[in-house]
């Protein structure tokens, strides 16, 4: 159910603990829900903020094959796929050469029940997940609620202090900080999580010299480009770029240098130069919404203290080049809430391993795959790009090849991680 965090309703323990409600805490609340655990979910934001909802729209979108697995064991695929729109192909393109490979996810049926990607914001998977939790008994979801800490005094559970975030706080207005009691606690609390910080574990990595700039377009670039696939990567020395399609619009990423402003890129003018150098209109394109943000590479140094652990954009980030966060963070949640299920019936291997296996996904496969994708969209080598380009057209005009690539670019080789993993493309 939903409650405030003064609601008497509200629970003072619970079996887990959850912080975020993005949708790798999400998942990970229903997961535990379902296998009967009495779950509490603590989210910052407030429910359904308009200024929420604008962030989300360029925020990520993109569901692999396992992710959708996942999903489907959850029972909440089906209505995912119903604000939804499946991509089962993607290409690789050159601003000068064009179209360099065109991959068809078909060459996986055999792999998966899913050889697609759905396009969808995450978003919408929040609402779903969350409508589901609300008739839940046994969970309670409070919005509006920041947790602060996390301490195991004694090692049988997590002591939680909750304290009200957002106007109310800002305000005086609000409840006090709450204090409750879990058996277990995931960190699902994005990139500046807060529980990580306060347990000390060190966030590795860099920052890109550049930002990322998303504008979103109701311009269908399936008609300016004819024989465009709905994902598109596309090389250049001097501005690579990525386009694809989500159900309401078309989704232009570029990169912005070091030496230009946000208040420069974010320029109607500019933002207009940028997306006419893609294809030139005799008019302005219609642009819906435009945002520029800050990409890293990092990952937590720990992703499990005791009775905590981390999961999703609290214990690793990367950039978006495949679409790997957000999925990965799903995986994330689908493993720590099994772990927690299995060491809430006895066995505790599952959680012993958690770390390892899934920090092992985020730091050398997940790290190094988008962090490649970077380097190759950008290449300023000739000879280099265009060894790149031929290896791709050979991996795409060969079967055996193909599917060793999507098995890689879809994240379903991650799911049993082995080095050699690390170096492919995403």
């Amino acid at each position: 159910m939903l409650v405030g965090l003064n609601d008497p309703r509200l629970p003072r323990d619970a079996d887990v603990a959850i912080a975020g409600l993005g949708p790798v805490g999400a998942t990970a609340a229903l997961a535990l829900a379902r296998a009967g655990l009495r779950v509490t979910v603590f989210e910052e934001a407030a429910r359904e903020t308009a200024a929420g909802r604008d962030v989300a729209e360029s925020r990520a979108s993109t569901f692999h094959p396992p992710t959708l697995e996942i999903l489907d064991d959850l029972g909440v695929a089906a209505e995912l796929h119903e604000v939804g729109l499946v991509s089962d192909t993607y290409q690789y393109r050159d601003r000068t050469d064009g179209l360099i490979a065109h991959f068809d996810l078909k060459a996986i049926s055999a792999d998966t029940r899913f050889p697609y990607r759905l396009q969808s914001e995450q978003q919408n998977l929040v609402e779903i997940i969350t409508a589901r939790l609300a008739a839940m008994p046994n969970v309670h979801v409070v919005h509006g609620a920041r947790v602060r800490s996390a301490g195991q005094p004694d090692g049988a559970g997590v002591a939680l202090t909750v304290e009200p975030a957002g106007p109310a706080a800002a305000g005086g207005d609000g409840p006090g900080p709450l204090a409750c009691r879990a058996g277990w606690a995931i960190a699902a609390d994005g990139a500046h999580s807060a529980l990580r910080a306060e347990l000390g574990i060190a966030f590795t990595g860099m920052t890109y010299p550049e930002r990322f700039l998303v504008v979103s377009t109701t311009d269908d670039f399936e008609t300016l480009i004819p024989g465009i696939a709905s994902v598109n990567y596309i090389a250049d020395p001097d501005e690579w770029l990525v386009l694809l399609r989500t159900p309401l619009h078309w989704r232009a990423l570029f990169p912005v240098p070091e030496g230009e402003t946000d208040e420069a890129a974010l320029d109607p003018a500019a933002i207009q130069r940028r997306m006419q150098g893609v294809v030139e209109l005799d008019r302005d394109y219609a642009i819906t919404h435009a945002r520029i943000y800050r990409v890293h590479q990092r990952v937590a140094e720990r992703f499990r203290v005791g009775r905590v652990l981390l999961a999703g954009d609290s214990a690793h980030i990367n950039n978006p080049l495949g679409g790997l966060g957000m999925n990965s963070g799903i995986h994330d949640a689908a493993a720590a809430a099994a772990a927690i299920i299995a060491a809430e019936g006895g066995d505790t291997g599952p959680v012993d391993a958690y770390e390892a296996a899934r920090r092992a996904v985020a730091h050398d496969y997940v790290r190094v795959v988008t962090h490649e994708n970077w380097e190759s969209l950008q290449e300023e080598d000739l000879a280099e790009r265009r060894g790149k380009a031929d290896d791709m057209r050979r991996a795409a005009a060969d079967p055996a090849l193909a599917r060793a690539h999507l098995l890689r670019s879809s994240m379903l080789a991650a799911r049993v991680h082995e080095p050699e993993h690390a170096g492919s493309q995403g």
